[in-house]
């Protein structure tokens, strides 16, 4: 076996243990976190460079083959997303390790606990798992949403604990109910079955398949259980906030390997689940977003309602783009999540260089250092919003492209391109307000920002920028990731074999 695969998860859980017993040493929390969180990088790497090759592995916990043991399976789309959760995570802790974490106890236990969960999440090949490790990532979740405490925060928590617990329990019930009809688990198993199942059982696979559909949606912040995130994500902490931009992203992955996996096939059981329902949330979910990214009255939560946009355009391409809009949709994964963690951090730097007025879009005192969050702010708005030459402009053109022979073509290409018309409107808006609109002198209470808050800011906003200049390997990488959730067969093979009969179908214990 490739212990390799494994360490993504077990890293961050012994880092999060040994931070848990030593107790609360800020340098050497500090220390043992930050050097757990590179080597994860260094590791993420090393797995990205092997799924690269187009090649599976899979990684069989106690040596307990599939369907009967916990899978983990590393693919392209795997690969990636650890890669992405080691590089927005290193950027948010690096900020974090500037003051946030003296403001409470147990920040990078906690922090690496989320990396567990989410690592996880992104690893395991079986669906009982998956919601172990959403359970772990949203429970850490829970404790940093509230770290620095404040009205606004607890105001914010219970709404999210509130949705993601009832989530959760959703989701229970829809494993529980698809377990006692297939007898299994493992995804790759899974969709054997699914794909094989008598007329009989076709009406609760399906019922529990839209459950699960429902529950990726609230993790995801997808139309119309969104309205959790704004305020749960402008009222985190911003290393927190930068860190929950991946968080989100863990529902659309789950969404992706829904689709594209267990209910990929063209059977009874699984023949347009989703085809009704995913592209018209994608497209409410995207325009009402970007509505409330133009009516947002704090610059956090304009960012919040971006990533809820970001959400819808995924889910856009997923669904209405076939292969190259799938191409499409990923590349504009990672550009979204890297661009929006780096505003998430300069909104608060904006905000503690206007002092009292923090990042509320209303005319202040001017910033400290204005020429320079102004400068990194209009790069941050180009980028996000589209312009060309920016990652987010090659990322939707590759979606747009995909959509021209599509029926739904015209939805698709007006609520685009309509939504980043309105979101260059919010962010010039919020631009004016905060730069231009200012009382030419600085809050007593402006504190500058320092050279090292800078740092990771400046490096997600560079590899952004470098989306652009190695966007042709970005787009073959994403090509064959694409092509490759496209041919479900090599993922089942590699899970559990050629043959069938290799993994029998697990009837419950009734019908034995």
């Amino acid at each position: 076996m490739n212990h390799l695969l494994v360490l993504p998860i077990i890293l961050p859980a012994l880092t999060a243990a040994l931070l848990l017993l030593c107790g609360p040493r800020p340098v050497f929390s500090r220390s043992i976190s930050f050097v757990s969180t590179a080597l994860l990088l260094v590791v993420s790497m090393l797995l990205l460079k092997d799924a690269a090759t187009g090649a599976f592995q899979t990684y069989a916990l106690s040596d307990w083959a599939a369907p009967f043991g916990i899978i983990l399976v590393l693919d392209r789309l795997s690969g990636l997303m650890v890669l992405l959760t080691a590089v927005v995570a290193l950027a948010a802790l690096f900020y974090a390790m500037q003051g946030w974490d003296t403001r409470g106890r147990y920040f990078h236990a906690l922090f690496q606990f989320q990396l567990m969960g989410i690592n996880g999440a992104f690893l395991t090949g079986d669906l009982f798992n998956l919601f172990v490790f959403f359970e772990v990532l949203l429970i850490a979740s829970y404790c940093l949403l509230m770290y620095g405490f404040g009205e606004r925060r607890l105001r914010a928590s219970v709404h999210y604990v509130a949705i993601n617990l009832t989530g959760s329990a959703v989701f229970l019930i829809a494993v529980s109910l698809l377990y006692s009809v297939t007898g299994t688990l493992n995804m790759a198993h899974l969709a054997e079955v699914v794909a094989q199942s008598p007329p009989a059982d076709i009406a609760l696979i399906r019922s529990s398949g839209l459950m699960l559909l429902g529950v990726f949606g609230i993790k995801a912040a997808l139309f119309p259980v969104y309205f959790w995130l704004p305020a749960a994500y402008s009222s985190a902490s911003a290393p927190v906030a930068a860190l929950f931009a991946i968080m989100t992203k863990v529902g659309v992955y789950s969404i992706l390997r829904f689709t594209t996996l267990i209910f990929a096939g063209t059977s009874d059981a699984s023949a347009d689940l989703t085809t009704p329902w995913l592209l018209p949330l994608a497209l409410m979910t995207l325009a009402l977003a970007t509505l409330g990214a133009l009516a947002a009255k704090r610059l956090l939560e304009l960012f919040a309602y971006l990533t809820i946009a970001s959400v819808g355009t995924i889910l856009i391409a997923v669904s209405a783009g076939g292969v190259a809009g799938l191409s499409g949709g990923l590349f504009y994964l990672v550009h979204s999540t890297l661009i929006i963690s780096a505003l998430f951090l300069l909104a608060e730097m904006i905000g503690q260089a206007r002092g009292d007025a923090q990042e509320q879009l209303h005319s202040g005192p001017e910033l400290l250092q204005s020429a320079r969050l102004g400068i990194a702010f209009l790069i941050g708005a180009v980028i996000v919003a589209g312009l060309p030459l920016s990652s987010c402009f090659l990322a939707k053109l590759m979606i747009l492209q995909s959509a021209i022979n599509s029926p739904q073509m015209p939805w698709v290409w007006g609520t685009i391109l309509g939504a980043s018309l309105l979101t260059l409107i919010g962010l010039a808006r919020a631009g004016s307000m905060m730069f231009w609109k200012t009382s030419h002198a600085a809050s007593s209470q402006a504190v500058s920002p320092t050279g090292l808050q800078w740092l990771p800011v400046v490096g997600l906003l560079a590899l952004s920028v470098l989306m652009v200049v190695y966007a042709a390997p970005i787009k073959r990488y994403t090509d064959a990731t694409a092509q490759q959730l496209k041919n479900p067969s090599e993922y089942i093979t590699a899970v559990i074999g050629k043959t069938p009969d290799r993994a029998p179908r697990l009837l419950p214990i009734e019908a034995k």
